[in-house]
């Protein structure tokens, strides 16, 4: 038989066995806060995880402008045996107060385009830096090559290589002493190249952390000839 009005007895028994209002707000706000936990931490788990992928991708972008670097200023041409266009610039300039120093020379190591014989042709590669426009204090370093075999040859359009450039200086070693430039062009035959070349790079990286790259680069045309 259906109660049309539950006795006292049976209400008692009813809320007894169900929830109150009360009962259900607390569990529902319980419940908020542990999914605001649960949100905040998935946030810090995902903005870490860009962090560091960004932070990687500068850490590889650094290393293999140092690289290119280093092959290239190796690669610097000084061939007694043989005519070769010898040229090393390195030029010691500030923007907004910090290192921008640039550098153009010759190389048989252009990039990446090597022959099977393990050198490409004599070509002039040219690093240099501008200030980023999109960010303050930010500079951007571009790479540009042409051949050297013969004056007035096509030029490459400039390859942007970084756009997070903080700093960049290179000092050149003569036999004697170090030096902030480098002209090939107002020394003697055979002292044209220096013998090591030192790079220190600084770019910038996610948390406003800094990534310093450093390296030093012996040049053995140089020591071959000296």
């Amino acid at each position: 038989m259906i109660e049309l009005y539950p006795s006292r007895h049976s209400r008692q028994r009813l809320m007894a066995d169900g929830f109150t209002l009360i009962e259900m707000m607390l569990a529902v706000a319980i419940l908020a806060v542990i999914l605001a936990m649960m949100a905040s931490s998935f946030h810090a788990v995902a903005g870490s995880k860009i962090h560091a992928e960004g932070r990687m991708w500068a850490d590889r972008a650094g290393r293999s402008i140092l690289w290119e670097l280093t092959s290239e200023i190796r690669g610097t041409v000084q061939t007694p045996a043989a005519p070769s266009h010898v040229m090393l610039h390195g030029v010691a300039q500030f923007l907004g107060g910090v290192a921008a120093n640039t550098i153009s020379l010759s190389t048989l190591d252009a990039g990446h385009r090597r022959s099977l014989a393990g050198f490409s042709s004599e070509d002039i590669v040219s690093y240099t830096l501008s200030p980023n426009p999109s960010h303050h204090g930010w500079l951007m370093l571009t790479r540009t090559q042409q051949s050297g075999l013969a004056y007035g040859g096509v030029q490459t359009m400039p390859i942007l290589l970084a756009d997070n450039v903080l700093s960049l200086r290179m000092r050149y070693f003569d036999g004697n002493q170090w030096g902030d430039t480098w002209n090939s062009d107002v020394l003697s035959p055979g002292e044209q190249i220096p013998i090591a070349v030192s790079i220190n790079l600084d770019l910038a990286a996610p948390n406003g952390r800094d990534l310093r790259f450093s390296t030093q680069v012996m040049l053995p045309m140089s020591i071959a000839v000296w």
